[in-house]
């Protein structure tokens, strides 16, 4: 028996709550800014709405639900770095997403140490062990959320989190996902297989 749910006839709030928990695991953009009014006192904080939008060139995205700071930043500022969320900082990534007043610095306040970016202003996380230093591309509006798009002009991983081919190992740098309710999500099992390519397909060679 499947159960009907009516955005219309529920709060946003409620509708919001069954939204979440449906779309999971969603990957965390730990987005680092800074204001023009307060550049020395930089702002840090996760959003869950967030994805890879294009290749060519890269861009990535996040959503930002209601006007925070880390999007009055952006329009301002035009930059942002995107820092991975580990699972090693989750305490850190959870308080971040405290409602500081704008002139909190987010790293001193949950005690996170901050690195220099190579090609934006912002900085990034010096724990987190990849990052991607964007400059803003456009924004989108719809309804009270603002969708924030920045190309890619650097990007940057630990040592440590590479694996043999180059590239960085997710069982190495164990990233946090969001999930329903105040649930969060680590790294289960991988599973492993490549896409099939029709030609295999018409002979019947799959796996």
């Amino acid at each position: 028996m499947r159960i009907d749910f009516d955005p219309s006839a529920m709060s946003t709030h409620a509708f919001y709550r069954l939204l979440t928990a449906v779309v999971v695991p969603r990957p965390i953009a730990w987005v680092s800014t800074i204001s023009k009014e307060h550049p020395d006192r930089p702002n840090l904080a996760p959003h869950s709405f967030f994805t890879v939008s294009c290749v060519e060139p890269p861009i990535v995205q996040f959503t930002s639900v209601t006007r925070k700071d880390s999007l009055r930043n952006v329009e301002k500022t035009g930059e942002f770095v995107v820092n991975l969320a580990p699972e090693k900082l989750f305490r850190e990534i959870n308080d971040t997403g405290t409602d500081f007043p704008t002139e909190v610095s987010e790293f001193e306040a949950v005690g996170l140490q901050q690195e220099p970016s190579l090609r934006v202003k912002p900085p990034r996380v010096a724990a987190s062990p990849a990052a991607l230093e964007c400059v803003l591309h456009s924004m989108l509006t719809l309804g009270d959320s603002t969708v924030v798009f920045g190309r890619v002009v650097h990007a940057v991983a630990s040592k440590e989190v590479l694996a043999e081919d180059g590239l960085p190992d997710i069982g190495l740098m164990r990233p946090l996902t969001r999930l329903g309710r105040n649930e969060w999500g680590t790294l289960g099992k991988v599973l492993d297989k490549p896409r099939i390519r029709w030609s295999d397909w018409q002979k019947g060679e799959r796996s």
